[in-house]
C-alpha cells in the first residue's frame, strides 16, 4: 500500500484535498495507481466533475432556442381571455439560450444522475433491481403507446384485455379476490386500501378510528393512515424483531380498523407468526392490511391472501421492475378479499358475456375514482411484460435469488458490521454501524464515503429501531462480482475507519459537492436562485 497523498483543490465552492484537477483524483486512499487501474479492485470516483454553469448563467439577451410558426388563427389580446389582475405586468425572467446550450446544460446534468443502469443501487426496501429493456420496447406498441382513454372500448380492446389480464394475474400472485390497478404509488395503494377499510366499516354501521403498525413499518402507513382520517397506534418489535404479539393483543380493541404489516417486515425477517397475528386482528372486528413494498421475496412462495390479509397493495415500479424514482411514475395496484369487493374504485376493467372488454362503473358503495383514466397505463404495460416473460416459475425463482444474494451479503458482511437480528434473512438485511462509533466514525459518513467508489449508499437510519441503521437489498438482478465489489468497498471502509477514522470522516473526495455543512443547510437552506 502506497504512502497516502494530500494535495489542494477547490471544488464548487468547497476546499478538499486531492491532486490535479484534470488528474485522475487519488485522495488519501492508499492505492497506487496500478492498483487504481485495476477494474476488480475497488476504486475512488475517477475524476472530480468540473462546476456546473446554472442555465441562467448562460443566459444573453436576444438569443431563443425555438422558432414558431405564424399564427393561423385570429390573434386576440391575451387581457381578453384572462382576467387583468391575474396577467404579468413584465415578462418572466427566463434564461435566454440557444438550444445547443439547452441540451449541454441538461445533458450534462443527467450525467450526474445515477441509477440501476450505471450502478449497483442497494437502498434497503426500495427493490432497485434492473429494469429489462424488453419492457420498454413493448410498453412503446404503437398500440400501447398512442392510444387516447377517450377511445371508445371498442377501439380500446387490446389494452382493455391487458389491463383485465394484469388484474387476474396480481390476484393469483396475491390470492386476493380483485384487483383495482389505478393507484398511481405504494403509498397511494395504501390510502386507496384504508379508504376502502374505512368503508367497509362504515357500511357495517361501525365506527374504528384506529390503525396499528409495527414500530419497524414504513413511513408511509402511518402517514396514509392519517391521510385517509384514522389514529396511529405504534406497537413495539420483540427481540427477534418480529411483532409482539402481547402488545398487539393489548393495542386491539373495537376501535381497530386495521393492522398494517409488511411480511417480509422491514428487518427482513419474514413474520412467522403472521396466522396468529391475523387471528389477533380478526377476532377484534379489524382487518389485515399487507404493505407490499416486500413481495420480491415471497412471490410464487406464499401469497398475503393466504397468510390471512384482507387487502394488500403491490409496488409494481419495485417487485415487477418497472422504472421508479427519477425513472419514471409508479403504480400501486391494490388487491381485495371478496368482502371488500364492492367498494373498489370504479371504473373496473371486466369481460362480457360476448368476449368483450369494457369498462365497469357500476356500483353505489365505490370509494369512486382515484386516479384519472384507468391508472399509470404504460408502467402497468412494463409489469404486464416482467410478470409474462418470467412467468409462475420465474417469479419464483425471482425470489429465491433475491433473498440467496441478501444472505450471501449478510454472512460476508457479519465480521465486519453488527448484525442485530442474525440469522436467514429474506430479501434485505439491516447491519449496524454503531460498533464504528468508537473511532468517532458513523453510518452517515460510511454512506459519504461509498460515494468515492462509484456506489449508491444504502437505505441509513431506517427503520428507526435500529441505532446507526445500514438497511441493504441487493435484488436478484446483481452478479456475485457485483456483490463482492460492494462487499469488499464495505469491509474496506470499516477498516479505514479503524485505522484512519479522518479519511472517512471527511468524504466524498470525488464528488461533483464534496462534504457539506448538513446543520446549516437544514437551518438556514437556501432555496432559490437569484442572478444577476
Amino acid at each position: 500500500m502506497t504512502q497516502e497523498t494530500t494535495t489542494k483543490v477547490t471544488i464548487a465552492g468547497a476546499s478538499s484535498e486531492t491532486s490535479n484537477l484534470h488528474q485522475s483524483v487519488n485522495v488519501q486512499t492508499g492505492m497506487d495507481s496500478q492498483a487504481l487501474g485495476n477494474s476488480t479492485s475497488p476504486q475512488v470516483a475517477p475524476s472530480v466533475a468540473p462546476e456546473q454553469t446554472l442555465i441562467f448563467e448562460l443566459s444573453s439577451p436576444g438569443r431563443v432556442a425555438y422558432s414558431l410558426p405564424e399564427c393561423d388563427v385570429p390573434r386576440q389580446h391575451a387581457d381578453t381571455l384572462i382576467p387583468r389582475e391575474m396577467l404579468r405586468s413584465e415578462a418572466a425572467a427566463l434564461p435566454e439560450v440557444f438550444e445547443v446550450d439547452v441540451i449541454r446544460h441538461y445533458t450534462a446534468l443527467s450525467r450526474r444522475n445515477f441509477g440501476v443502469d450505471n450502478g449497483f443501487y442497494p437502498l434497503g426496501s426500495c427493490t432497485m433491481k434492473y429494469n429489462p429493456k424488453i419492457n420498454e420496447d413493448v410498453a412503446r406498441y404503437n398500440g400501447f403507446a398512442k392510444i387516447h382513454p377517450y377511445q371508445h372500448e371498442s377501439s380500446l380492446q387490446g389494452a382493455l384485455e391487458l389491463l383485465h389480464t394484469l388484474q387476474n394475474d396480481l390476484a393469483g400472485l396475491t390470492g386476493m379476490d380483485a384487483v383495482t390497478l389505478q393507484p398511481a404509488a405504494g403509498a397511494h395503494g395504501e390510502w386507496t386500501g384504508l379508504m376502502m377499510i374505512r368503508a367497509y366499516h362504515e357500511s357495517r354501521g361501525e365506527l374504528r378510528t384506529k390503525v396499528i403498525v409495527p414500530d419497524s413499518s414504513h413511513g408511509t402507513n402511518p402517514a396514509s393512515a392519517t391521510v385517509a382520517g384514522f389514529e396511529t397506534v405504534t406497537i413495539p418489535s420483540r427481540t427477534d424483531g418480529l411483532v409482539d404479539l402481547d402488545a398487539l393483543r393489548a393495542a386491539v380493541g373495537s376501535d381497530t380498523a386495521a393492522l398494517m404489516l409488511t411480511n417480509p417486515n422491514t428487518l427482513g425477517l419474514f413474520e412467522k407468526d403472521i396466522q396468529e397475528i391475523a387471528s389477533i386482528v380478526h377476532e377484534a372486528g379489524g382487518l389485515l392490511y399487507y404493505d407490499g413494498a416486500n413481495s420480491n421475496a415471497i412471490m410464487g412462495i406464499t401469497r398475503p391472501g393466504d397468510m390471512g390479509f384482507d387487502v394488500v397493495h403491490l409496488n409494481l415500479h419495485k417487485t415487477m421492475s418497472t422504472p421508479h424514482g427519477g425513472g419514471g411514475p409508479g403504480a400501486g395496484p391494490v388487491g381485495v378479499k371478496s368482502r371488500l369487493i364492492p367498494f373498489l374504485p370504479k371504473p373496473m376493467v371486466v369481460q362480457n358475456d360476448q368476449g368483450m372488454y369494457a369498462l365497469d362503473y357500476e356500483g353505489d358503495q365505490s370509494i369512486g375514482r382515484v386516479k384519472a383514466y384507468y391508472g399509470n397505463f404504460g408502467i402497468l404495460v412494463r409489469a404486464y411484460a416482467y410478470i409474462r416473460t418470467y412467468g409462475p416459475e420465474g417469479l419464483r425463482r425471482v425470489s429465491e435469488c433475491a433473498v440467496l444474494n441478501a444472505n450471501y451479503m449478510m454472512a460476508r458482511l457479519a465480521p465486519h458490521y453488527e448484525i442485530p437480528y442474525p440469522g436467514v434473512c429474506k430479501h434485505e438485511f439491516v447491519m449496524s454501524g454503531r460498533g464504528l462509533k468508537q473511532y468517532g466514525v458513523r453510518t452517515l459518513d460510511v454512506a459519504k464515503r461509498l460515494l468515492d467508489f462509484g456506489y449508491h449508499p444504502p437505505t441509513i437510519y431506517f427503520p428507526l429501531n435500529v441505532e446507526e441503521c445500514i438497511m441493504i437489498e441487493p435484488t436478484e438482478t446483481e452478479s456475485k462480482e457485483t456483490l463482492d465489489g460492494f462487499i469488499d468497498t464495505m469491509i474496506r471502509i470499516a477498516k479505514e475507519a479503524e485505522e484512519t477514522p479522518e479519511l472517512v470522516l471527511n468524504a466524498p473526495y470525488g464528488t461533483p459537492v464534496t462534504r457539506l455543512d448538513e446543520t446549516t443547510a437544514a437551518r438556514k437552506p437556501v432555496l432559490n436562485c437569484a442572478c444577476s
